[in-house]
């Protein structure tokens, strides 16, 4: 089927090592969906706690926390290019250590970002990425048309008046795509901004975005009936990208023709996220599961530290995370589900939701729009075959 453009995967297909730097707890905006609840603009990493954190991490290339082939440098906020210089210093140092140890990541490492675009033509950024342009993936989160985008990503304000970030943030778009053009883009539904997703993806691939990575917030946000709204905008956006061919050159990930399958707890047990298997590195130094199990990601729970720059990685306090797969955490209702395959959760959130400090309790707020996501993705996939079926024999 190559008349149907596939999904990039991600770099290394997701087995290399991610390690990420929170450098920064603040941004721009003040988005009404961010699951970051504890931004500030008070903690910001400094230069001794990231260069602790990175001679932690080459010193030990041969534990089993970083033995892998390859690494995702990450860098993540609030707006990780706010500190941009910060970051300038972190990746230099990472270089030039890795090449002086002669480290087998040198030849194997990618710097990652995911920004809200606004300071992305900026000096200083841009000659950050003309300098490690090679080793760089970066995605601006647009969330679509300027009503969908500007319903949610407003601007940090003490006013009662909103302001959308839409015109600060398209502005960027074609000079990132210039120096990125298989870049994705990443777009957030939550409920009030349901009834936009079709033309909002429309909108993405009429900007040249050929890919559009999307998904549902994690958090228990959705009322009686979004489910079927959701389902009927899946079916017009289907009908749209089928009749007007847009398959061949766009791809958007509501349409994945392997989910919705049921799932065998013996052969398809995995987690569904890497938490755990990743790093994550706050301004004071702390070590994280995940970004997720940091106290500014968190409502109800306690941080979930498991290290620092300091001491190192505490295994004792990583090891619950070393036995999560699928069934371990979820209910029988979910292992015996019939569209179970494709079915994604966020383990800090199953932490965050979960009756006490576990980690072993999924949270099933998405239930409902996963089953009229595969609804919608069964349709999409029986019309295309079906055209590309008769065009086959025209």
């Amino acid at each position: 089927m190559n008349k149907i453009k596939e999904q990039s995967l991600s770099w290394q297909s997701g087995m290399a090592k991610n390690i990420t730097f929170i450098v920064t707890k603040d941004c721009q905006l003040a988005c009404k969906y961010c699951y970051l609840v504890g931004k500030n603009e008070k903690e910001r990493m400094s230069w001794e706690v990231a260069k602790q954190a990175v001679d932690y991490i080459l010193d030990n290339e041969y534990d089993e926390n970083f033995n892998y082939e390859s690494v995702v440098w990450d860098f993540i906020g609030g707006e990780p290019f706010l500190e941009i210089e910060l970051i300038d210093k972190i990746c230099d140092y990472i270089k030039t250590e890795m090449f002086h140890r002669n480290h087998h990541w040198f030849d194997s490492y990618r710097f990652s970002f995911s920004t809200n675009g606004i300071n992305y033509d900026s000096e200083k950024v841009q000659n950050f990425i003309k300098k490690n342009h090679s080793h760089l993936s970066i995605g601006i989160t647009i969330d679509g048309t300027q009503k969908k985008h500007d319903m949610n990503r407003i601007w940090k304000s003490e006013g009662s008046e909103e302001k959308g970030s839409y015109v600060d943030v398209v502005r960027n778009i074609p000079l990132w795509l210039e120096q990125f053009p298989n870049a994705g883009t990443k777009v957030t539904i939550s409920s009030a901004d349901i009834p936009y997703i079709k033309e909002s993806v429309l909108h993405l691939y009429s900007l040249g975005i050929h890919e559009v990575n999307i998904n549902v917030v994690f958090e228990d946000v959705w009322n009686e009936g979004d489910d079927v709204l959701f389902e009927n905008q899946l079916i017009q956006l289907a009908d749209s990208i089928i009749e007007n061919e847009y398959y061949k050159d766009f791809a958007c990930s509501f349409f994945t023709e392997n989910m919705g399958k049921p799932m065998d707890c013996v052969l398809e047990n995995q987690n569904w996220c890497g938490a755990g298997k990743m790093l994550s590195i706050d301004a004071a130094g702390n070590f994280y599961p995940c970004t997720r199990f940091a106290q500014y990601s968190l409502r109800d729970k306690k941080a979930w530290i498991i290290g620092n720059v300091r001491y190192g990685i505490d295994k004792n306090k990583l090891r619950p995370f070393l036995t999560l797969d699928r069934c371990t955490q979820s209910t029988q209702e979910c292992i015996d589900c019939e569209v179970a395959g494709g079915c994604a959760w966020c383990q800090g959130e199953n932490y965050d939701v979960a009756d006490t400090p576990t980690i072993y309790q999924r949270s099933t707020a998405i239930c409902k729009m996963h089953k009229a996501r595969v609804r919608a993705n069964n349709y999409y996939w029986n019309k295309l075959y079906r055209k590309l079926e008769l065009e086959s024999h025209d």
